[in-house]
């Protein structure tokens, strides 16, 4: 018997590294015509450890494709004026590019107004009001680093989007929503699911492309998935017993039905920084009309 069909990876660690590469070499050339460096600023509050780890990835990144890296930290008893004024204050430095708050905030923090002080025009993480705002109106903003890395592998690995029924599992505003929006935007007939949805697979039987952004282990499996269908698994689950993270897709058996599907982990997942990284570049160049 023939061996069964198995689906083609979608690898976002090699992907964002492509990514990368032509970073750094549009950075070097920002430098040497308008001696400008691209420089993002992360705002962390409190002593959170995985927060800690994500900004230190991200300031070394930056380092990887010659840009610069900041972290601004304030203490985990701050005030929300105090939260509010480190974010001006970067707003109005005009050697910082991009701005990103590290989030969760503190709980007694009220987390969309410290966003909201961030300028647009350095909102590199796409997730303020005013840049969500735009993604609606479909006016200039800042991509939502997650939902635009999904777009972009897809856009990589030649999947079409236009005309396709999305399904999207997942209404947060950073992820769900987002992605909802960008697939409409580029003419897919999207429709949203979330984990109240009765009967799911009704739902995701019919999708040719799926982004899995709920948050549930394994929710969905192979027969759930339409055959040939784009799987874009952005979950990363922590389960008991199991030695790695895992997605919101059971990956083994929707790898048999669908046609392309991203791994957890390095699918989704490395896509997000590649997206931060060249979000920060855009926003220097466009300090500078270029």
């Amino acid at each position: 018997m023939p061996p069964e069909p198995v689906a083609v990876l979608l690898d976002g660690t090699a992907t964002a590294k492509q990514i990368r590469l032509e970073l750094k070499s549009e950075v070097s050339a920002l430098l040497q015509e308008k001696g400008i460096v691209p420089h993002l600023a992360a705002v962390l509050i409190g002593e959170d450890s995985a927060s800690q780890t994500y900004v230190s990835m991200k300031e070394k990144a930056c380092r990887q494709v010659g840009m610069t890296g900041s972290i601004h930290r304030l203490p985990s008893t701050a005030t929300q004026a105090e939260a509010e004024a480190l974010v001006r204050g970067l707003n109005e430095d005009p050697a910082i590019s991009g701005i990103l708050v590290q989030h969760p905030l503190p709980k007694h923090l009220h987390e969309p107004a410290v966003l909201d002080c961030v300028s647009p025009n350095k909102d590199v993480d796409g997730i303020a009001r005013m840049s969500l705002g735009g993604l609606i109106n479909g006016e200039p903003a800042f991509p939502s680093c997650t939902p635009a890395g999904i777009i972009e592998l897809m856009d990589r690995y030649g999947i079409e989007i236009e005309g396709k029924h999305a399904v999207v599992v997942g209404r947060s505003i950073i992820l769900g929503k987002p992605v909802a929006m960008m697939l409409l935007n580029r003419n897919a007939t999207v429709t949203i699911c979330h984990s109240r949805t009765h009967n799911l697979g009704d739902f995701t039987r019919q999708a040719d492309i799926l982004v899995a952004a709920v948050g549930r282990a394994e929710l969905i499996t192979g027969d759930m998935v339409k055959p040939g269908a784009a799987v874009l698994d952005a979950g990363y689950n922590r389960v008991e017993g199991k030695n790695h993270d895992v997605g919101d897709v059971h990956f083994e058996s929707a790898l048999r039905v669908a046609g392309y599907i991203t791994p957890v982990p390095g699918g989704v997942g490395p896509m997000t920084i590649a997206i931060l990284l060249r979000n920060t570049f855009n926003a220097a160049r466009g300090r500078v009309g270029v």
